[in-house]
C-alpha cells in the first residue's frame, strides 16, 4: 500500500509540473506490475480450485490502463493493496494473540500427595481428582473446584473482565485464571487438554485456519458475477462504440467492500475480544 501511495504522490507531481504523459507512464507501469503480481497469485488459486473476488479488480486495472484511464487504474490498485495491507495486519495480530495465549499457558502444576507434600509435575500429568496448589501470581493449571475458603482470581484472559473475581469454597475455577490472592488449594475436574484455556487456544487456531462464511459466499459468486460484469461491460462498449465504457463498467462493478471486508471484520472482532 505504501508503494501505491508513493506512486500516486509522484504521479500527482508529474501531472502538475512534469513532462506531458509522464504521470500516465508512471501509473500505467505500476498498474501493469500490480496486475502481473496479482495474476500470478490468481493462477495458483485457480489451479487449487479457488476463485477470488479480486479477479474483477485485475480485469478493471488492465482495461483502464489500456484505454488511458490511468487514475482509475491507480484507485483500483489502491483498493487492492489496501485490502492486502489490512489482511497482513490482521493476520499478524492474530499470530501475536495466539503466541501470547500459548506463552501464558500453564506448564507446571504443584500436585499435593496424600501426606501433603507438593510435587511439581507437568500440567499434562494432572488428572481429575488430583489436589493442586496455586501460588500467588500463578495460573490455574486445569479446570478445578476450589478447596480453600476463598480465592481472588484474575479471569481477564478468559472473560475480558478486568476486575478480579472472588470465589468461595466449592466454586468452579477455570484454567487460565491468575491467582491474585494467597495460595489456593483446588481439586482438578479435568485434564489440561480438556480444560477451558486449552479450548480457547484451539478455537483461536481454528478461527485462523477457517474463512468467514461471507468470504466463502463471495468467492462462490465471484465467477458468475465476473461473467455478468463482462457481459454488461461488453454491451456498454457495443452500444456506445467507446472502449472507455467497457473499462468504466468494470471499475464500477469491482467489489471493493468484499475485498476489504474480511480483514476489517477480523480486526473488529479482535478488538472486541
Amino acid at each position: 500500500m505504501t508503494a501505491t501511495v508513493a506512486v500516486g504522490g509522484l504521479a500527482g507531481l508529474l501531472e502538475l509540473a512534469g513532462p506531458a504523459g509522464s504521470a500516465q507512464l508512471v501509473i500505467s507501469s505500476f498498474a501493469a506490475a500490480v496486475v502481473v503480481v496479482t495474476a500470478r497469485g490468481m493462477v495458483a488459486d485457480l489451479r487449487a480450485g479457488l476463485y477470488g473476488v479480486d479477479m474483477l479488480a485485475v480485469l478493471a486495472v488492465s482495461a483502464t490502463v489500456l484505454v488511458g484511464e490511468y487514475w482509475a487504474a491507480l484507485v483500483v490498485c489502491l483498493m487492492l493493496s489496501g485490502g492486502e495491507a489490512l489482511e497482513d495486519y490482521a493476520n499478524g495480530r492474530a499470530r501475536r494473540e495466539l503466541s501470547n495465549l500459548l506463552a501464558a499457558a500453564p506448564r507446571v502444576a504443584h500436585r499435593a500427595a496424600p501426606d501433603g507434600a507438593l510435587t511439581d509435575v507437568p500440567v499434562g500429568d494432572v488428572r481429575p481428582g488430583d489436589e493442586v496448589w496455586v501460588r500467588p501470581g500463578e495460573v490455574v493449571p486445569v479446570d478445578s473446584v476450589l478447596l480453600s475458603e476463598a480465592a481472588v482470581l484474575d479471569e481477564s484472559s478468559l472473560s475480558g473482565e478486568s476486575l478480579p473475581v472472588e470465589h468461595r469454597r466449592g466454586d468452579t475455577v477455570l484454567s487460565g485464571s491468575v491467582n491474585g490472592g494467597g495460595a489456593a488449594r483446588v481439586r482438578a475436574t479435568a485434564t489440561a487438554a480438556g480444560s477451558q484455556y486449552q479450548a480457547i487456544v484451539e478455537l483461536v487456531k481454528q478461527a485462523q485456519a477457517s474463512r468467514a462464511p461471507f468470504v466463502r459466499l463471495a468467492d462462490r459468486v465471484a465467477v458468475p458475477f465476473t461473467a455478468v460484469a463482462l457481459v454488461l461491460a461488453g454491451a456498454a462498449w457495443a452500444l456506445s462504440g467507446e472502449a472507455a465504457r467497457f473499462a468504466e463498467v468494470l471499475v464500477v462493478a469491482t467489489p471493493c467492500p468484499l475485498i476489504i471486508a474480511a480483514p476489517v471484520a477480523f480486526m473488529s472482532g479482535m478488538s472486541r475480544a
